[in-house]
Formats: structure tokens, C-alpha cells, sequence
């Protein structure tokens, strides 16, 4: 028999110590963004980090590439407080940002219940999501990021099937043409090598994730445009 470890969950501060110089210029990565794009369903792109709202600072802001519209993300490494809530609604508001990610070590219920009912009194063009970030360890393995969805809109779930479905129907950028071109490619190579790896439709987006015949276990890739060399 193979010798089994647990999952250990890790201090979110002993991985980053201040949210404004540690985590946030971490999210803002690249293959961060795409990472917390898989677990939503979106193709974010880094637009700012640390922009002024008036007297504040927003810590994330980014354009859903696919909706083309802005996404603002508000990161706090405890409990989710009052202050976090009233900031999400002033720099969303500030930043004209239709989409709000409030990223937390844990939400209170009344925190969750507030985003539930914005949700739920908005217009359909406004989106808000709690997003609880955990780390993971097994052994002496290299740390691993969780992001959870614990307050979504209520009909994300369908949305998401929806628009993926459609996607390819829309009037796409060039860049999405480029990206969905080269997924197309990229799936054709592993049926032609016989790869074990089950690939997804191919969409227009920067990432692709495949399963491997194990539950809560994928591989994701991710495509950058940006450079080209």
C-alpha cells in the first residue's frame, strides 16, 4: 500500500504577512488572476493594483475580457468585517465596476447574507462573489492556494453553463480568436498523440483545465497573449 499524508491547511500569514505588499501583488500575477478566473469562470485581465477611490485605495482592478467590463477585487486576510463591505460598495460605485470579489479568510453569515441580498436586488448586469482563500500543505510540499465560492449570484451556476455554450456564437476579439484557435490546436495534438488527458470544448479564454479520472483533481494551462517570444 502507498504511504498516504493529510492535507495540513496553512496560516494565510505565514504566506503573506500584509495584504497590500504580499497578497494583493500576488493575486495580481498573471497566473494568479487566471487561477481565480478558473474558479469563476472569467478571463481577467490585471487593469491596476492600488488605485485611488477618493480618499481609499482599491486593492485589485480588472476587465472580464469576455463581458468586457470591470471587476473590482477587495482582498482582506481575516474575518470579514463592516468596513470591507462598505469599501467593496464605494470603490465599485468609484470605478464603475460591475462585477465585486471580495476575497477573505473566512465570511461571517451577515457578511455572506449582504452580498446573498445584492444579488438578489440588482440589476442583472451586477455581480457580487465571496470568495474564501485558504492555503493547503501536505507534508513538506510546496504550499497550495483554495480559492471557495461562498456567495455567488443566484443564477451563476447557470450562467456559467450558458455562456460557455454560447461563447463561440459572439463576435470575438481578435485576441479571443487567437486564444480559441490555439486551444483548438492544442486538443487536436492530444488526440493525435493519444493523450490520457480529457480536454474541455475549446473556448475562447486564456486558461484550459483537464481532468484526470480522480475526482477534485485537475490540470489547468495557461495562455499569455501578451508575450510573444
Amino acid at each position: 500500500m502507498p504511504e498516504l499524508d493529510r492535507l495540513q491547511p496553512i496560516e494565510l500569514r505565514d504566506i503573506w504577512p500584509n495584504e497590500a505588499t504580499d497578497f494583493t501583488p500576488w493575486l495580481a500575477k498573471e497566473e494568479n488572476l487566471a487561477f481565480l478566473g478558473e474558479t469563476l469562470d472569467m478571463d481577467l485581465e490585471l487593469e491596476g493594483q492600488e488605485l485611488n477611490v477618493g480618499d481609499f485605495r482599491a486593492d485589485i482592478l480588472c476587465r472580464d475580457i469576455e463581458e468586457d467590463s470591470r471587476v473590482l477585487i477587495e482582498n482582506q486576510l481575516e474575518e470579514t468585517d463592516h468596513d470591507h463591505l462598505g469599501k467593496i460598495l464605494t470603490y465599485s460605485t468609484g470605478l464603475d465596476a460591475y462585477t465585486v470579489i471580495w476575497i477573505a479568510k473566512q465570511f461571517r453569515d451577515e457578511h455572506r447574507a449582504a452580498l446573498d441580498r445584492l444579488n438578489e436586488i440588482t440589476d442583472d448586469h451586477f455581480q457580487y462573489f465571496g470568495i474564501e482563500v485558504k492555503v493547503w500543505q501536505i507534508g513538506d510540499s510546496t504550499p497550495a492556494p483554495q480559492f471557495d465560492v461562498v456567495s455567488s449570484p443566484n443564477d451563476w451556476s447557470r450562467t456559467v453553463s450558458r455562456d460557455a455554450q454560447s461563447a463561440v456564437s459572439r463576435n470575438l476579439s481578435e485576441t479571443q480568436l487567437l486564444q480559441k484557435k490555439f486551444w483548438e490546436e492544442f486538443v487536436e495534438h492530444l488526440r493525435v498523440h493519444e493523450s490520457s488527458l480529457s480536454p474541455p470544448s475549446p473556448q475562447p479564454k486564456s486558461w484550459m483545465t483537464f481532468h484526470i479520472g480522480r475526482s477534485n483533481f485537475h490540470i489547468a494551462a495557461s495562455l499569455s497573449i501578451q508575450r510573444r517570444d
